[in-house]
């Protein structure tokens, strides 16, 4: 088991290893180093498929280590057959974009760059799926955001791809602070902070009056993540980045993020009203708007995008279904969407690498030129559009098994999924044969066949396609059947097959198919009426984001205007009255007002003097006409305190405040006879008042503090503790001294620095009004405006 743990924890950091090597490997040997760092990932693939046999058997696997026991934090990994796949898929996938991305950027001046940011977003997503601690869950999650703004932005030179990435970081930013409020609350419910804890925990988080909160703030993290309406607009805005992060972020990473969060969380939080109405509307409406967006579009890449956004609310949909058919249903699509889709994607880009264009109406004929492209394209094509004999076909043939029914609630998702799956078939098809069909004509750059570091991946991925359907018995062994088992925390085996059902849900397929037809013959057409209903509709989330980022930026600078408004005088009033008010409130309002206790009858003349010292130095402060006079009286307070320390027993911090008192006096008393300030304080008599009340404040609630604080009973511990250990450890006779060079050295320390960092600016200050004062008895302009 430690090598399993050792081996394990190995493979999460490949990614992270792949990260520092890229820039030095892609320096070393250029584009052919992507071989070379492929490795990282191929290794973590190989590592996590050596876990399917016993993740059939519908074992688990767990480990990791501890970090803080005494909080149940811990850096630990859950691996059943949800999280495997998901494992498999980002390793697998991963492997494929690097090889991928090396021929697409090829001669690309920041590729070492681009290479760092894919394995660090790699390796966050590997560490969203298989964390069991919710502390590994959340900082993997949010590190996902991270990575993926670094990779949307990645041309950074164009404002587009910076508001792109700007818009992901914060929408799916803001989810993540929603799911680590809602992981709390989980936490607070069930008294775990394990995932694999937490799956036997489903009835106590379900009955808790917590649970709707919990569950809000849970959609909040999946819903932004995995682009649901009405957050759904950041996603297509995503292809701003480079085609192979387009590829990899909508096939196995993280827009999958949010759906493998709900199907983990399913036995814990499904099976209630407010998840089986919240997840199938949102899901639903997110698969309607998606496939509507998408038949509008004219680049390949926004086409492919939208059809993601409708493929997560499929997902979502079927998550929040309930039934035992709609999880098989879950799990065959997911893993069929993460190969057509991950396969198209990189078939857009290398048509875009190849002829210049994305752009559909300007692709014709390509099928001569780039015949091996063409066949790629067409059959991740088919797999898309759910037709045999690819997986596609298994999985939407699952889907309209688990949503037939004779309610209405069957009945309405019925329909708007053949609705939205006709329109994903005749996008799919767009996709494959509009560029390539018909006569050739000219593109930006002479179609011709990509090279092998292009085709590779999507080719792969296309033949998994086909694969997985014809040896369908191993796949649902292996693959489909443990990932529903981990969805539904039950046995389940799932055995569909190309041999169709002949019923209600093949009828339904064929539905979709005739439709698919008529809206692919009529695609310009139905292109434009979308546009048209699109201007009617008015603007979108899109915009709604625009605004509500300059709203936001107004309501700052205005509330920044009012908090720092930039006058000195503010900044201090409100400092104080927050002391008085810390002081004096907790006081009055817990009944802690100290007992004044009688003045003393032995104080002697001379402690007489000088408390009438100190209070005649007061009256020279209040009544002085300049502040030189009202500096140099305010150091006879100080002179007055230094000298009761002394009379009461207190020689060394008495000579400290000496010092002080005297270093203020000259450094402050300097700086007032050079900056030639207002001699006078022309303050209007309510401002007197109000300061003077803001001062006594502060001065009785220090006073009353004091006074409450020798009201208790004196506690020795520090006393024999300095008196013990001064000689033996510091070796010190002198424990005042001790205490302060000693025990409190850095805290002395940093008093020094501060003392020492204030004197610095002092000097820059005076020498500034130095420079300012000579500039200006040479009749210097720009002196007269410094001054």
């Amino acid at each position: 088991m430690a090598d399993v743990t050792a081996l394990t924890f190995l493979a999460l950091c490949l990614p992270l290893a792949g990260a520092l090597a890229a820039p030095f490997v892609i320096r070393i040997f250029g584009a052919n180093g992507a071989w070379l760092l492929a490795i990282a990932p191929l290794l973590a693939f190989l590592h996590f498929l050596r876990f399917i046999p016993e993740i059939a058997r519908g074992e688990v696997v767990t480990g990791g280590y501890s970090w803080v026991p005494s909080y149940h934090l811990s850096f630990s990994w859950f691996l059943d057959g949800l999280s495997l796949a998901f494992a498999l898929l980002i390793t697998g996938i991963g492997t494929m974009i690097v090889l991928y991305a090396a021929g697409y950027l090829k001669g690309h001046k920041d590729q070492g760059r681009f290479f760092s940011f894919i394995f660090l977003f790699m390796g966050a997503m590997l560490g969203v799926v298989v964390s069991d601690s919710f502390l590994m869950l959340f900082v993997f999650w949010e590190l996902t955001s991270i990575t993926s703004f670094l990779l949307i932005g990645f041309d950074h030179e164009r404002t587009a791809a910076r508001r792109a990435a700007l818009q992901a970081l914060v929408v799916t930013g803001g989810g993540g602070l929603c799911l680590l409020a809602g992981l709390l609350l989980l936490w607070n419910i069930s008294g775990v902070t394990e995932m694999s804890r937490l799956m036997g925990a489903g009835d106590i988080v379900r009955e808790s009056p917590l649970y709707l909160a919990a569950l809000i703030l849970v959609l909040g993290g999946a819903f932004t993540k995995s682009a649901q309406f009405p957050f759904h607009f950041w996603l297509p805005n995503a292809m701003e980045a480079p085609t192979p992060v387009s590829a990899y972020l909508h096939s196995a990473t993280m827009v999958k993020a949010g759906v493998y969060l709900l199907m983990r969380l399913n036995p814990v939080m499904g099976a209630t009203p407010a998840w089986e109405i919240l997840l199938p509307f949102f899901g639903g409406l997110t698969l309607v708007v998606g496939t509507a967006l998408a038949i509008r579009q004219t680049d390949l890449k926004l086409k492919l995008a939208y059809t993601t956004v409708s493929s997560l609310g499929l997902l979502v949909m079927l998550i929040g279904f309930g039934s035992d058919h709609a999880v098989e249903a879950a799990a065959l699509y997911l893993v069929g969407h993460s190969l057509f889709k991950g396969a198209l994607f990189m078939v857009a880009g290398i048509i875009d690498h190849e002829t210049g264009t994305r752009d559909i109406t300007r692709l014709r004929g390509l099928m001569r030129a780039m015949p091996l492209t063409w066949m790629i394209a067409l059959a991740a094509a088919f797999s898309m559009a759910g037709l045999p004999p690819f997986f596609g076909f298994l999985a939407k043939e699952e889907i309209y098994t688990a949503l037939v029914g004779g309610d209405v609630r069957a009945i309405t998702f019925a329909a708007i999924t053949v609705f939205g799956n006709a329109l994903m078939f005749a996008v799919a098809f767009a996709v494959a044969l509009k560029p390539f069909l018909g006569q050739p004509v000219e593109t930006p750059k002479p179609p011709h066949e990509a090279p092998v570091l292009l085709w590779l991946g999507p080719a792969v991925l296309a033949v998994l396609g086909l694969l997985a359907a014809i040896f369908s018995g191993f796949t649902h062994t292996v693959l489909s059947s443990p990932i529903a088992s981990a969805i539904r925390q039950t046995p389940v085996e799932i055995d569909i097959s190309l041999t169709p059902h002949i019923g209600l849900p093949l009828a339904l397929s064929a539905l979709t198919v005739l439709l698919g037809i008529g809206v692919y013959w009529q695609l310009a057409r139905a292109r434009f009426l979308m546009a048209v209903f699109l201007r009617a509709a008015g603007p979108g989330p899109d915009h709604g984001f625009d605004v509500a980022i300059s709203g936001l930026v107004r309501f700052s600078g205005r509330l920044m205007r009012v908090l720092q408004p930039g006058r000195l005088e503010i900044y201090v009033t409100c400092t104080f009255l927050c002391v008085a008010a810390i002081l004096i409130v907790p006081l009055v309002v817990y009944g802690e007002l100290p007992r004044f206790p009688a003045w003393p009858a032995d104080v002697r003349p001379h402690e007489w003097a000088v408390f009438l010292i100190a209070a005649f130095g007061l009256a020279a402060v209040l009544v002085a006409r300049d502040r030189l006079t009202a500096i140099v009286s305010l150091g006879i307070q100080g002179f007055a305190v230094a000298i009761i320390f002394l009379l009461f027993g207190a020689p060394d911090l008495s000579f400290t405040q000496f010092m002080v008192e005297t270093l203020s006096v000259v450094i402050l008393a300097l700086v007032m006879t050079r900056l030639r300030l207002s001699p006078a304080d022309r303050r209007p008599l309510g401002r007197k008042l109000f300061d003077g009340a803001l001062a006594l404040g502060c001065g009785l609630g220090f006073a009353l503090l004091l006074m409450r604080a020798t009201e208790a009973p004196f506690n020795d511990a520090l006393t024999t503790f300095f008196n013990t250990y001064s000689k033996s450890i510091a070796h010190g006779a002198n424990v005042v001294n001790v205490i302060i060079v000693d025990f409190r050295g850095t805290d002395t320390l940093g008093e020094i620095a501060v003392v020492a960092v204030t004197g610095l600016a002092i000097l820059a200050l005076i020498r500034i009004r130095a420079g300012s004062e000579r500039r200006l008895a040479a009749n210097d302009p720009a002196a007269e405006a410094e001054g």
